[in-house]
């Protein structure tokens, strides 16, 4: 491999926990059995973008319509709280953050994330992270255009190229653009595929 795509969240950055809080905050006023319902969807889905899972909150779960603008106003709100909360180094993956700065110069690193791009180039900047890696990408483009678009732009070759993540979506993306998956911190991923590899510890492959 020489180029190594990551997904963020449950992978660079512990946050599951943080950003459960910030979908119960953002729905505080709606029922809290349906805002658990959402908080499931979350913790299922990890690689797909708070636009979706607000969006799937409104329409599969409450039953309701809602327009682009209110979705964009609890994306805002959502981001204001995660902007606050996971600048705090003590929220950083040790054994993968160790790795990626110890050979970010061998690999060529980009994240693809389900998360805010914005939001996430101000984390990564606030974490120290941003020189570790060629581009940082986030939502609201689906992560499976995010890979097709890096492959695309840097004429990367697919045979070269993994991603590594957390969520069954982070997969999918991997099997819609041609490239390897290694699964990483979840382990529902580990028997996915015959295809697919899991990481135990990335201490493994450092020294």
């Amino acid at each position: 491999m020489k180029t190594i795509l990551w997904d963020f969240d449950g992978v660079i950055l512990d946050s599951m926990k943080v950003r459960d809080w910030g979908f119960r905050e953002i729905f505080k006023s709606f029922p809290e059995d349906k805002v658990e319902d959402l908080i499931l969807y979350h913790r299922k889905n990890g690689g797909l973008s708070r636009y979706v899972k607000i969006r799937y909150f409104y329409e599969s779960i409450l039953g309701k319509e809602i327009d682009q603008k209110r979705v964009n106003v609890y994306v805002s709100n959502f981001s204001t709280l995660m902007k606050q909360k996971l600048i705090d180094k003590e929220n950083l993956i040790d054994d993968s953050v160790n790795f990626i700065k110890q050979e970010y110069k061998n690999y060529k690193f980009h994240i693809v994330s389900g998360s805010d791009q914005e939001e996430l180039r101000y984390l990564c900047k606030e974490l120290g992270l941003s020189k570790y890696f060629i581009s940082i990408h986030g939502s609201p483009t689906p992560k499976k255009e995010l890979v097709v678009n890096l492959m695309n732009r840097y004429e990367y070759v697919h045979t070269e190229t993994c991603l590594i993540g957390d969520s069954i979506n982070d997969y999918e993306a991997t099997i819609a653009n041609e490239i390897a998956f290694f699964g990483y911190n979840n382990e529902n991923l580990r028997d996915i595929s015959n295809d697919s590899k899991y990481i135990e510890r990335f201490s493994e492959f450092y020294y």
